[in-house]
């Protein structure tokens, strides 16, 4: 059977050109589109083998094309083609999942032989990892996780999934909607604190033309992406204030307004949130609105970390060290005996991440097929590893600052600082009944200081 390839370009010329090529290119079986609406609206029903897709076209453009198809179809090859390529074009392109970013004017038979090249490297026999479950694990502590996703997956119950930085929140939801009743519709993830707070209206909800400087076409936003499919919001407790609003809106009416839009859209979109923060303290210090609270919190399922299912790491060695052999193209490496006893006996600050970033290190970096624990560098390990409990304070926040600077987290240290402040400061203002002048002195701070720190933590004195 002839490998299907679909193109969408709003150019005629280009049309034209890639019609005669395909005319005179027997191999493949084409279809050609005028706008990324028509490309999306057919995949709704069918997928070809391959897409090929202009960046700057009306309405709908490339990216948005292939952000649907990434959330769709994560393993459907996209080429991105653009008269208007610079660095940051293509870094973009590659970031979202493009497989080539090519420059027109292209061509013509370069352009064939890397979509033959394309086919040929996507139709390959795929390894053995693809089918490994995502969510190892055989330990007490995951079976009501488990229990969890089978019973709630074939619902449309809203879920709010607690769990700490690294333990893979991303992959339950992902397993609840694999094995749903959704699960040949899209599934869309977005880590909120990862848009910045400007964007984040627009990245859920999409946006108009004109509707602000730059908005020089239609967007659709994630909600309309995963359309009859789900939504999972990871981080959710960072959502500014009003924008909770939006979402608490869309939970109570199933639909919203596009950025600019005058018209609302319906949504059949199942939710599902994450996040690492203690949500009922947020609610009390009005940092997250109560309502919203209630609207998420219907089915709540709470991921262990890695310090509490120990037993489940030497298959998650395994899995991630065949994981990197993989990507990096050579032979598969193993721990030592007395390496994975070792690391049993770790606290884990970082969770499944932190071992994950470990056995790629150690697959790059250890010489030998045998990785013993002696190639493991100290500085890896936030302290030397032993069975450490939540004795010593001190030593446990600085593991999670250690692991938030490895995550490139910067916002949640200065967060933390703030907290860390508030808590203190709290404190000492409860004790002296709100004396300022008493806390000041408890505190070691100026007055005009200390009254500076209660308005910027919004502190009730």
């Amino acid at each position: 059977m002839m490998p299907k390839i679909w193109i969408a370009d709003d150019d005629s010329s280009i049309r034209w050109v890639f019609e005669k090529a395909f005319e005179e290119h027997e191999d493949f079986d084409y279809k050609i589109f005028d706008s990324g609406e028509e490309l999306i609206e057919s995949l709704q029903s069918d997928a070809p083998e391959l897409v090929l897709t202009d960046v700057k076209m009306n309405s709908i453009n490339g990216i948005d094309v292939l952000n649907f198809i990434k959330s769709k179809y994560p393993k459907l090859p996209v080429i991105l083609m653009s008269a208007f390529t610079d660095l940051d074009s293509s870094l973009t392109a590659f970031q979202q999942g493009a497989t080539e970013f090519i420059s027109k004017p292209f061509d013509l038979d370069s352009i064939l032989n890397i979509i033959d090249r394309t086919i040929k490297k996507s139709s390959s026999p795929k390894s053995k990892i693809d089918s490994v479950p995502k969510i190892i694990g055989k330990s007490k502590s995951m079976l009501p996780v488990f229990n969890a996703i089978g019973k709630l997956a074939l619902t449309n119950s809203t879920v709010l999934i607690i769990g700490e930085s690294g333990t893979g929140k991303e992959l339950v939801a992902e397993s609840l909607h694999l094995n749903s009743k959704r699960s040949k519709k899209p599934f869309v993830a977005l880590n909120t604190p990862a848009i910045p707070k400007e964007l984040l209206e627009s990245e859920l909800f999409g946006h108009e033309k004109g509707s602000f400087t730059g908005a020089n076409s239609r967007r659709i936003g994630r909600f309309e992406q995963a359309s009859e499919g789900t939504l999972f919001l990871d981080e959710i407790g960072d959502m500014p204030l009003e924008l909770q609003t939006r979402l608490l809106r869309v939970l109570s009416d199933s639909s919203f307004y596009r950025v600019g839009g005058i018209n609302p859209i319906k949504t059949n979109t199942r939710l599902i949130t994450a996040t690492n923060k203690d949500l009922e303290s947020l609610v009390a210090d009005g940092l997250f609105r109560e309502d919203l609270y209630h609207r998420l919190n219907v089915i709540k399922i709470n991921l262990p970390p890695l310090r509490e299912r120990l037993d489940d790491i030497p298959n998650l060695l395994e899995f991630f060290l065949e994981k990197s052999a993989l990507e990096l193209k050579i032979e598969k490496k193993v721990f030592s005996e007395n390496a994975t006893k070792r690391l049993k006996e770790y606290y884990w600050p970082g969770n499944i991440r932190q071992l994950q970033n470990l056995c790629h290190f150690a697959t790059i970096m250890t010489p030998v097929n045998e990785i013993t624990y002696e190639d493991i560098p100290r500085d890896f390990f936030v302290d030397k590893i032993n069975n450490r409990k939540d004795d010593n304070w001190q030593n446990n926040l600085i593991d999670h600052i250690n692991n938030l600077y490895h995550s490139q987290d910067f916002n949640k240290i200065r967060e933390l600082s703030n907290q860390f402040d508030k808590t203190v400061i709290s404190a000492v203002l409860k004790l002296t009944n709100g004396k300022k002048v008493q806390s000041s002195e408890i505190l070691g701070l100026g007055r005009n200081t200390l009254t500076r720190k209660i308005f910027d933590l919004k502190i009730n004195t």
